[in-house]
């Protein structure tokens, strides 16, 4: 090191008296660390369960949040949707039919109650009140019908995802379990079911009931649990021969402890996919069913009868059919989209 041009020496002092260094490394040098036992399971890191680690995998996933979000709003403007104004889906008034979308401020979006022909039916008819999604043929609101409809057509989606889920777990985790004939008989019968078209149970039912949700209900879950089930079946087929389930029973655990606390747990994420992708499946096979009018009858609003009357006045009132499409669209994307995004998360194969 140079300083004022001379060189300067500096030279650090060890201190080689206090601590000398051995020449010989011997077995005193070495001190054990103390044991404790309470301290022989811990970890070094904060555990993460495996649902929270599939939780932070699907925040990730910005189409699978988006869609949760857009869905939480259409649920909410379901629930609170027709209370926005003083009309109900049954509400009819011939003064004020085929009264094109009118909603103050967003006029620059076409949303100004002008017809094809740009006349403002709502001052030709000196109309004060504005339809936000505009009136049908009978003068009922459509926004208050396609929020209802949209009430209904997710009541029937739900109800029936939660029988089907009933249903096909316990069918096919019982015939899995036990296996053998039991397993056989089981199979049969939804090969069987398997065969039968849906189109057809939902006409037998409509001849022995009258068209409504409950028919439409129970069309649905004859056959809709099958698919359910052979996940499951074959999951637990999966899992039933590996180590844990085979120590659990060596302990002596029971068929009832084995099914609840260790197979149906581990099934878990499969179960949740197919449920998200049973949702969009129903409501659009509710939607098919009322579009060829053997669902739902007027006055009753779903969406696929706001779909069926705006279809036969698309050619002049194109808003009759364009909103009820946007939303059962927004509704069958995002859970599609939210579903792929659950069946992502919850693969451990898809953690990387």
């Amino acid at each position: 090191m140079k300083e004022g041009g001379k060189i300067v020496q500096i030279q650090q002092d060890f201190n080689l008296k206090n601590d000398p260094i051995p020449n010989e490394i011997t077995a005193d040098l070495f001190v054990k660390a103390p044991l404790d036992q309470k301290k022989s399971e811990e970890i070094g890191t904060p555990s993460v369960s495996f649902w929270r680690e599939a939780f932070r995998r699907l925040v990730k996933n910005k189409g699978a949040m988006i869609s949760l979000i857009l869905l939480i709003l259409l649920i909410i403007l379901a629930i609170i949707g027709p209370s926005f104004n003083d009309f109900t889906y049954r509400s009819q008034n011939i003064e004020h039919s085929n009264l094109p979308p009118k909603v103050q401020a967003l006029e620059w979006l076409g949303l100004d109650g002008k017809d094809s022909k740009g006349i403002d039916q709502y001052a030709k008819r000196e109309i004060q009140t504005n339809y936000w999604f505009g009136t049908d043929e009978f003068g009922r609101d459509i926004w208050t019908r396609a929020w209802k409809g949209t009430q209904i057509s997710l009541f029937i989606a739900l109800v029936a995802a939660f029988l089907d889920l009933i249903i096909g777990v316990l069918y096919g985790g019982i015939s899995s379990f036990y296996g053998g004939r039991i397993d056989n008989i089981m199979q049969r019968v939804i090969e069987v079911l398997m065969g039968i078209p849906n189109l057809i149970i939902i006409i037998l039912f409509i001849l022995i009931m009258e068209p409504g949700v409950r028919s439409i209900i129970l069309a649905m879950i004859i056959t809709g649990w099958v698919g359910m089930a052979r996940v499951v079946r074959g999951q637990v087929l999966q899992l039933k021969g590996q180590e844990f389930v085979l120590a659990s029973r060596t302990l002596g655990a029971s068929n009832p402890r084995l099914i609840w606390k260790h197979l149906l747990p581990n099934v878990m994420g499969p179960i949740i996919v197919t449920v998200m992708f049973t949702i969009p499946t129903a409501i659009f096979f509710e939607a098919f069913l009322s579009f060829i009018g053997l669902g739902l009858q007027a006055p009753l609003a779903s969406l696929g009868v706001l779909i069926e009357d705006g279809y036969k006045s698309m050619r002049y009132f194109s808003y009759k059919l364009i909103f009820p499409a946007l939303i059962i669209s927004t509704i069958m994307i995002c859970f599609n989209l939210l579903a792929d995004g659950l069946r992502d998360a919850l693969d451990p194969k898809m953690k990387k």
